[in-house]
């Protein structure tokens, strides 16, 4: 049976490897962790799923999280990570019912475009899409990703316009896309 703790999602952050120091526990979002803890080492996924972001205010480089426990952030390099400090972190809610959106090749909605109902590891072969460079988000919460096979660096989008890419991550662009189907 789930309880409302798990419904909301629970991450525990800390200042040392293997869960030991200071530590910040966080259900929602927290643009700011500095005034918490000056680094984080370790961190807890007790439930729900998270993005980390590498700046305040959800910039920079950004991770996805699911429940687990991850004794020693500087060894996710080899899981994707490329960042050694988390200063904001995003709790992801979790979706009921269909996915949608839609994607076009240029900024502002331009050029071509198409509407997608479930991942696509590669735009160019399924789409025959060259670039990706905005989106409109209907429903649901999708990990867009820069290179192919869900690869690269990654970028969470949750519903809404997203008019250009290159005014929220410089040179960003996004050749796969994938559901968060996870209730983590």
């Amino acid at each position: 049976m789930w309880t409302w703790r798990r419904h909301i999602g629970q991450i525990t952050f800390y200042e040392e490897k293997n869960f030991q120091g200071r530590s910040y526990e966080c259900m929602s979002d927290c643009s700011d962790m500095s005034s918490y803890m000056s680094r984080c080492q370790s961190c807890r996924v007790e439930s729900g799923c998270f993005m980390l972001y590498e700046r305040n205010n959800y910039l920079g480089q950004q991770f996805f999280m699911r429940r687990g426990e991850y004794n020693d952030m500087h060894r996710m390099q080899s899981m994707g990570m490329m960042f050694d400090n988390i200063r904001s972190c995003r709790m992801i809610p979790f979706h009921r019912g269909q996915f949608r959106m839609k994607i076009y090749e240029r900024e502002n909605f331009g050029g071509q475009s198409n509407e997608m109902m479930d991942d696509c590891d590669n735009i160019q072969d399924r789409y025959r899409m060259s670039d990706c460079q905005s989106c409109h988000v209907m429903d649901g919460h999708w990990l867009m990703y820069e290179q192919p096979q869900y690869r690269g660096r990654m970028m969470y989008m949750r519903p809404g316009e997203y008019r250009s890419f290159r005014d929220m991550m410089s040179g960003q662009r996004f050749m796969s896309m994938r559901r968060i189907t996870d209730m983590c």
